[in-house]
């Protein structure tokens, strides 16, 4: 058996860019300083971030989390957020650090330019996802949340002018399903892809390293979801088992017998330490087993 690592795999430069900007915030705030939702979808991250003074807020209701915080600073996730927590946060008198990806600023401008030229928006997200909740609110009367064909049938737009534009942590083959199937009822709209580059470059990474492996591993928490979508695209594009771990102690050796080859990823948000965890443990199977 060897191990095939994925090349790229872990860190994107919109979570380094946020653990960064918290860190400083922490040697420099007076006061409490709080993240409005996970920072990153990690644990240990999370877990990292508290012991430096942050405190987590963990509401899927932005709005009402913020109303929480009386006072000190407040840290707006890596996956955006709506103006209507801007606004809540500006009248509340707080201090506010956006750490939202730069990509996923990217949708907010698209949504706001088109809604002001008077289009009505199909967004391909995950309900409930925070990058999801914060672009539909940028205008919720005009950006219809999508997340499978079935959805899309359930539409019933009545405009001459229709943009789409998608979550950029999904697959590009499973929005490319559900952008067809736009295509077919709303043959005018125009397609804004927004899928991030790391997003692709790690899904196409994972994918040429399952073609040599009998089994992959992708490393990273189950609130990831580019981590999940790893996993789903190893699986439906190669046909190889694949599994998410958190740590080594979730792999589970029976996943491992008969294995010639092992292909490991991690998520976009996943220390590299724990990746090398799991690497060096596969390679310390090898030499005893």
């Amino acid at each position: 058996m060897k191990v095939i690592p994925a090349n790229p795999r872990g860190y994107c430069h919109g979570v380094v860019t946020a653990m960064r900007m918290a860190r400083e915030v922490v040697a420099q705030a007076n006061g409490p300083v709080y993240m409005l939702g996970y920072l990153v979808h990690n644990e240990h991250l999370t877990s990292e971030l508290e012991e430096l003074g942050i405190t987590l807020i963990d509401a899927d209701d932005r709005l009402a989390g913020l109303e929480e915080v009386r006072e000190g600073t407040v840290i707006f996730t890596a996956h955006g957020i709506s103006p209507a927590v801007r606004e809540l946060a500006r009248a509340k008198g707080l201090d506010c650090v956006d750490t939202t990806c730069s990509d996923v600023d990217s949708t907010h401008a698209l949504i706001v330019e088109k809604v002001a030229a008077g289009f009505q928006v199909i967004y391909v997200g995950r309900r409930g996802h925070p990058e999801a909740l914060g672009c539909v609110g940028e205008a919720p009367d005009a950006v219809h949340l999508v997340q499978d064909v079935d959805d899309v049938q359930a539409l019933t737009i009545n405009a001459s002018k229709i943009a789409v534009t998608t979550q950029t942590t999904l697959s590009v083959w499973d929005t490319a399903t559900v952008i067809r199937a736009i295509k077919a009822r709303y043959p005018e709209a125009e397609v804004h892809n927004e899928i991030c580059l790391a997003t692709q470059d790690r899904q196409e990474a994972v994918i040429a390293a399952a073609a040599e492996a009998d089994l992959v591993l992708v490393v990273g928490s189950s609130r990831s979801s580019n981590s999940r979508r790893l996993v789903e695209v190893a699986e439906q594009r190669t046909g190889k088992p694949a599994y998410l771990v958190d740590s080594t102690t979730d792999i589970n050796p029976e996943w491992l017998r008969g294995c010639a080859a092992v292909a490991v990823s991690s998520g976009a948000s996943t220390p590299s330490l724990l990746t090398r965890d799991v690497i060096r443990h596969l390679e310390a199977l090898l030499v005893t087993g």
